[in-house]
């Protein structure tokens, strides 16, 4: 089952279930947090609770999608009411394809035939990333997004700011999760995401990653509950004035990644202050290609997207670059 979050400017809030020409709109929850925290508390499977609160008002898909109607897209995964109780983070070296290009960056300042950081971290998950059920493995790299602020939906701007470098795509699975009343963490589903960082920044030193990740990122349109991650392909393009600059083919999955999906998810909960009860995490799982290794420079409008099979329609996002000065943001003293 695959789920998509709507607001309309005089209805507010809505979930509804996809189909493919049709969103139906359920009758009680206004929000797939609200669905899925009923599901928890209840015991009952959160496909069985949607399903038996199916109203009968439908809308038109593809109006929605492409922005001609009166319904927006939201993130299909959010906390509705409290932005700074959703936790935005990822994963990143889980891909081969990935290492070596932060192989390359870092090349620059070590020179060629030095073993990175960055490449010995790829090859500790490959060694003992993937452990047996119920045993732990070695950690993966762990970078921080933002809080729920930061999250945009389908269709919505990714802005680059005055103080960024540049901002490109990277196009990844993103895993959205509950933390239940009793403290344990759910898996709500998966859905696909554009992660957005500033990699102009993160090439001038990899000590930047930190900082170059700290941008705004997008999921959708779809959160697909149930979904298997076992070997996901999928594809990745620009757009610029209606036509397709650049693209190329992208596969994610436990078969295509050095870290389980289990390991990868224990180092994100095993922190208490990360199982907090009314939590909400959007976690980035990584993927394997993105423009900014072809040498592709982003412009202003430039049209973003991903798509995964069996995640439902594209995620669409234009670019935004602010040309205007940077600010100085002056601390006062209390005293």
């Amino acid at each position: 089952m695959n789920l998509v979050q709507l607001r309309h400017s005089k209805r507010g809030r809505r979930v509804a279930i996809a189909e493919e020409k049709q969103l139906r709109l359920l009758d009680e929850y206004t929000s797939t947090y609200a669905l899925a925290w009923e599901a928890i508390r209840s015991g009952v499977e959160l496909t069985t609770l949607a399903s038996k609160h199916l109203s009968r008002e439908e809308l038109d898909y593809d109006s929605v999608y492409a922005g001609r109607s009166e319904w927006q897209i939201l993130p299909p995964f959010d906390h509705p009411e409290e932005p700074a109780r959703c936790l935005v983070s990822g994963t990143g070296l889980t891909h081969k394809a990935s290492a070596a290009r932060r192989q390359a960056m870092h090349e620059k300042d070590s020179g060629p035939k030095v073993v990175t950081d960055s490449m010995r971290m790829f090859q500790w998950g490959l060694e003992g990333g993937r452990p047996a059920a119920g045993s732990i493995g070695v950690q993966p790299e762990w970078f921080y997004k933002g809080r729920g602020e930061v999250l945009r939906g389908h269709g919505e701007p990714l802005e680059v700011p005055p103080y960024a470098h540049d901002g490109g795509e990277e196009p990844e699975m993103a895993g959205a999760y509950l933390i239940g009343p009793s403290g344990d963490p759910w898996r709500v589903g998966l859905a696909i995401g554009n992660e957005f960082s500033d990699h102009k920044m993160e090439a001038k030193n990899y000590l930047y990653l930190a900082p170059a990740k700290l941008r705004a990122c997008a999921i959708g349109p779809e959160l697909a509950v149930g979904a298997e991650f076992e070997d996901i392909r999928g594809g990745v393009r620009i757009e610029r004035g209606g036509r397709a600059i650049w693209s190329a083919e992208i596969a994610t999955g436990e078969a295509n990644m050095s870290h389980s999906l289990a390991n990868i998810e224990y180092h994100q909960f095993k922190y208490a202050a990360h199982r907090r009860p009314g939590d909400v995490h959007i976690h980035f799982i990584g993927a394997d290609a993105f423009s900014f290794g072809a040498g592709i420079e982003l412009l202003d409008g430039d049209i973003m997207v991903v798509e995964w099979q069996g995640l439902g329609r594209a995620l669409r996002n234009p670019i935004r670059i602010d040309r205007s000065p940077e600010s100085y943001v002056r601390v006062k003293g209390v005293s």
